[in-house]
């Protein structure tokens, strides 16, 4: 009972940030296969297949930084209400674990974050598949994995920000955060990281760790 209204409580606080990020993700999903309609229309779907094949691109490179921009978007919206309005410090003192309600409501960003990158995925794949074999859309996706494992990263450092307490460790939050991030945005050639994925998840995963230290300091009071 006390993990559905905790469930509830995120939903509430993150619904209209959370239909505002779908309609600016459906907008540039939009707007980058219209260009690539057009383009099939004027020049033939082969224009696609050579550009997938002899340069370096995968054609849906206006969206590579939106899911890092959805990810700190869905996390602020999360964590701001909570520590502007003084609420977090009440739900912690809930009778619920604390450690585990800090888990769980991590756990609901992440999950809206896999499910609308899942859609998006799926949406652009199903286009893509009118005009380009499958082995040129796996590619595509291969190269489109470590944007959402940027999106994931970008989530976690910024709800551990919003969360510390003090200037010091805010300061490491944000030089961790400013590495990690600019590992996974290192290359732009596709498939670049196809090799590192497992380890770059298990680091975005192990980045985890922080919201639970700014968490600790949290609930002691510690302030710089």
């Amino acid at each position: 009972m006390m993990t559905k209204m905790i469930l509830y409580k995120e939903w509430l606080k993150t619904r209209w940030v959370l239909l505002g990020i779908v309609l600016v993700v459906c907008a540039i999903t939009f707007y980058c296969f219209l260009n690539l309609t057009k383009v099939v229309q004027i020049r033939g779907a082969e224009i696609l297949w050579e550009t997938l094949v002899t340069k370096e691109t995968v054609l849906t490179e206006i969206f590579r930084f939106v899911p890092a921009f959805v990810g700190a978007l869905l996390a602020l919206s999360q964590w701001i209400p909570e520590i502007q309005h003084k609420r977090l410090k009440l739900t912690l003192h809930l009778p619920y674990p604390q450690g585990r309600m800090i888990l769980l409501m991590a756990c609901f960003g992440l999950f809206l974050l896999t499910v609308l990158y899942a859609l998006q995925a799926c949406v652009s794949a199903l286009v893509f598949a009118q005009w380009i074999p499958v082995e040129l859309v796996s590619r595509v996706f291969r190269t489109m994995l470590v944007w959402y494992l940027a999106g994931w990263a970008a989530y976690l450092f910024t709800s551990a920000l919003c969360l510390e307490p003090t200037w010091r460790f805010r300061v490491l939050i944000l030089l961790v955060s400013a590495g990690l991030l600019r590992i996974l945005y290192l290359s732009g050639t596709p498939e670049a990281y196809n090799g590192f994925l497992p380890w770059l998840l298990l680091y975005v995963l192990f980045s985890g760790g922080l919201l639970f230290s700014s968490e600790t300091r949290f609930k002691e009071g510690l302030q710089d």
